[in-house]
């Protein structure tokens, strides 16, 4: 079994991941990570570079070679439940536990994180506001569908987040 947070970008995913790991023992990935790794280029490099279709079949793939292992902790790309193959994969292997966040948490978390360039390239050609209200209205009921349950990030901080996870876990 694998733990696998899903959540719209900035909703604390990787920074929970980590800590997560670290409480369970058990291997943290984060995809897009994987991602930078294997191609040796920054996300934003690999979407200028490539374009968005590629980013995704690459993520698919990653996603494959995870659900073919145990015991990991993965925090996703935002944008992993888009792709049926992915949703299903998932569910297979492991429980899906969504990062909720509103709006304007995760305005706020995007603009003051350091890495927003490179690992947070435009989703479309829409100012800052219009796209994240977009891709959470786009990404909302993906997120609802597949969860096995939801934990909301806003007023809660990294410890808080992985204190909801655990007492919603039976490993």
């Amino acid at each position: 079994m694998n733990i696998f947070l899903i959540g719209h970008r900035g909703s604390g995913k990787t920074t929970v991941g980590s800590s997560l790991s670290d409480i369970i023992g058990w291997s943290f990935i984060d995809t897009d990570f994987q991602l930078v790794e294997e191609l040796e280029m920054s996300i934003l490099e690999i979407v200028d570079k490539k374009g968005w279709e590629f980013f995704r079949k690459k993520e698919t793939a990653i996603l494959k070679n995870i659900c073919s292992h145990d015991n990991q902790i993965v925090a996703t790309g935002g944008g992993i439940v888009l792709n049926k193959e992915n949703r299903v994969n998932m569910k297979k292997s492991g429980k899906i536990i969504w990062l909720k966040a509103t709006f304007s948490t995760v305005k706020k978390r995007m603009l003051f994180d350091s890495k927003t360039k490179d690992f947070r390239p435009a989703l479309t050609s829409k100012k800052v506001d219009e796209e994240i209200k977009e891709t959470l209205l786009l990404r909302t009921p993906y997120y609802k569908k597949i969860m096995d349950f939801s934990i909301d990030t806003d007023n809660l901080d990294i410890h808080g987040v992985c204190i909801g996870v655990m007492a919603n876990l039976t490993i």
